[in-house]
Formats: C-alpha cells, structure tokens, sequence
C-alpha cells in the first residue's frame, strides 16, 4: 500500500467542481492516500474532466515512467482512457486498495522534428496545411520511398488513439495490444497526375516514418500532438517512431478497450 498512496489530481478549478471534489479528497484520505501538491510526488496521477483533460495530464506531467495514471469523466459522460466517473471514484480506491486492479499498457510515439525537437504523443500527430494549398510530403518507410503526398495533410495515430481523428478520416480502429502505428491522409488529391495510395496503412514497431515537406511554400504547417497544435516555421521533417515507453493506466475488471469502443460507438 505505502508504493502507491500518493494522489496527484489534476483538473481545471471550477467553483462547482471544487466542490465535488472536496468529497473525493476526503473519501482518499478515509482510505489512507495522501493528496499532494505536485505531481512529481505522486504514485498515481488522477486525472477529472474526461479524455482531454487525460491526455494533458500525461503531457504536462512528462510521460511519467514511474507511476499509474487514470481518468475520472464527469457524471454520465463516457471515455476511452478513462474507466471512472465522479460517481464512483469510491470503486477506484476500493480497487487499488485491495490490489485488484489491472494495468493497461497503451503504446506512445516519438515525433522528431527537422531532427531537432523531440515530442511523445499518446494519441495521434497531424500535419495540416495552414494555407488554402495543399501540403506536399514525400513520405519514407524506413529508407525507401513509399509515395508523395498531396492533400490536406496526414494523421499519424497511435493504436488508442485510432478512435480519435484517426477514425474521422476512415482509419481503422486498431487492438491496443498491438504494437504499432498508423498513417491516414487528409483530402488526398488523386487524379492522372498525383496518386496516394488513398486509404490508411499501419506499421510495426520497428519501422520508421519519414515526412519530408516538399518546400513550395507550404512550409509553415500546422503539427497537432495530441490535443495541443504547435506552430513551428521552416519545417522540412518529421520522423516517427514507436517509442519504448508507454503509459500504465488503472483498469476496472470486465471493462476493456473493446468494451469501451462499443459503449462509445455503437
């Protein structure tokens, strides 16, 4: 028990949510979890707003190795990284408490920008065009040329994060489980003089991909990590890889990835 009893919660302050959260707190310290102030502290990082404030959560507290992270949605809201909600935040200590919780492993990737500037990205990283043209990018498969690109821009996904823009471009759904990443265009153009494969393709954990912008003035681009956008000027590459690391999260008995796709989509 004494691991894992430090609580890091992370959310937006709100005067109603503050005061719904008074009584999480105290029913954590009933349980013997201590609160802290900082989430270098913590064992377990909480995260209460949904899959957004989840995703920022991981972001703003680094990628965290060392810990668990879990999310708390809202009242009668749903969530794919997170299995609880504020009205039973009591099931979530009883579970760590008694040491029967699960541990999901979900992958993350690693974004290198004009060899420089490392990112992580747990759901997805998209380059878009920022101006009325399209975006062109030779795109590479570890060494080799695989196509050139021309459309709106292109969506690299992790496996949960699939679900996500990912899927709203016609990206499949992939098995969390499976250690990998996927690619999906935006708005390709394909005629007689420009060819995409047109639809999403997935890579295994070993390959690299390679995004070399073509500069015709389209070079000041749009980089979405996760839920946060990041304007960078000259860009020329993108280099993905799947990372080594991952992010552990709390997960509830007889509540898995699949489960939470359904409940959500269908």
């Amino acid at each position: 028990m004494s691991q894992r009893n430090n609580i890091y919660f992370f959310y937006t302050h709100k005067d109603h949510l503050d005061e719904k959260l008074q009584q999480l707190f105290e029913l954590a310290r009933e349980n013997n979890f201590n609160i802290v102030d900082h989430p270098d502290q913590a064992n377990i990082i909480v995260s209460v707003g949904g899959d957004g404030a989840f995703l920022q959560a991981v972001r703003t507290t680094g990628f965290r190795q060392d810990c668990l992270y879990t999310g708390i949605t809202h009242s009668n809201e749903s969530g794919l990284y997170c299995d609880f909600n504020l009205d039973n935040f009591d099931e979530m200590l009883d579970t760590i408490i008694h040491e029967e919780l699960e541990v999901r492993r979900f992958p993350v990737i690693n974004v290198l920008i004009n060899g420089e500037s490392a990112f992580h990205c747990l759901n997805e990283v998209s380059i878009r065009s920022t101006i009325i043209k399209t975006i062109v990018m030779d795109v590479y498969i570890d060494d080799m040329h695989f196509e050139t690109f021309r459309g709106d821009g292109l969506i690299v996904a992790t496996p949960t994060g699939s679900t996500g823009y990912n899927k709203s471009t016609q990206g499949a759904i992939v098995d969390p489980k499976l250690p990998c990443f996927q690619v999906s265009e935006i708005a390709s153009l394909n005629n007689n003089r420009y060819r995409t494969l047109g639809s999403s393709f997935i890579l295994n954990k070993d390959r690299t991909l390679t995004l070399q912008i073509v500069q015709d003035g389209n070079d000041y681009p749009i980089i979405g990590m996760d839920n946060e956008a990041y304007s960078i000027r000259n860009i020329k590459d993108l280099t993905v890889t799947l990372s080594d690391n991952v992010i552990k999260t709390v997960k509830l008995k007889n509540n898995s990835y699949w489960d939470r796709v359904k409940r959500t989509f269908l």
